[in-house]
């Protein structure tokens, strides 16, 4: 009789401890959908914002139409690529790493419309313009800021799959590692140059 019911004790810690490595995988996999629903709304933010630099810039740079539809398509692609990811229900290597160049694509067009408004100084010292170029700075470092968090919640959901015993039953558990928000553009690894 006792050694039945040591028996079962056995059973139910272990039930217990396997319940508990569960649930720990899921809290970390909704830490992740979270952290990335962050850099997502972030990424909206900017996304609306680029039509309203388009218009406050588009008067004043009338010949400079292609750098213009530049940065209108390379929003249009960005956002493409963020509701892809978004239909395939969250980063995935390969709609990440397309959202990813996307983002390159549209920092770069981004960054010549900047360079562009330094040749017109009403431009430069429009209320909009400032109003707009602030907006925009403020929405990227909020993008680094959770770019930063996302991938710190993948290390500890990616951490605990492969650590013992969670190992054991992470893929039983329908549990895979997450994608990390990383930059693969060479150039963007740089460091900046800047001369005085």
């Amino acid at each position: 009789m006792w050694f039945f019911i040591a028996f079962i004790a056995i059973l139910v810690v272990i039930a217990l401890w396997i319940v508990g490595i569960y649930n720990r995988l899921v809290s970390l996999r909704n830490q992740v959908k979270n952290a990335w629903s962050q850099i997502d709304v972030q990424l909206q933010r900017r996304y609306d914002l680029i039509p309203n630099l388009v218009e406050t810039v588009k008067g004043y740079m009338a010949h400079e139409k292609t750098t213009l539809e530049a940065v209108v398509n390379a929003r249009n692609q960005a956002a493409a690529a963020r509701e892809s990811l978004q239909k395939k229900g969250g980063p995935t290597g390969g709609s990440l790493k397309e959202l990813i160049g996307a983002e390159a694509a549209l920092k770069g067009a981004l960054g010549n419309i900047f360079a562009l408004a330094e040749n017109y100084p009403q431009l430069r010292a429009s209320e909009n313009m400032m109003h707009l170029q602030e907006e925009l700075s403020s929405t990227e470092n909020k993008v680094s800021f959770s770019r930063q968090a996302y991938n710190d919640q993948v290390l500890l959901y990616n951490t605990m799959q492969q650590q013992f015993p969670a190992v054991l039953f992470a893929a039983t558990f329908g549990h895979h590692s997450a994608e990390l928000y990383e930059v693969e553009e060479s150039e963007a690894k740089k460091a900046v140059k800047v001369s005085f």
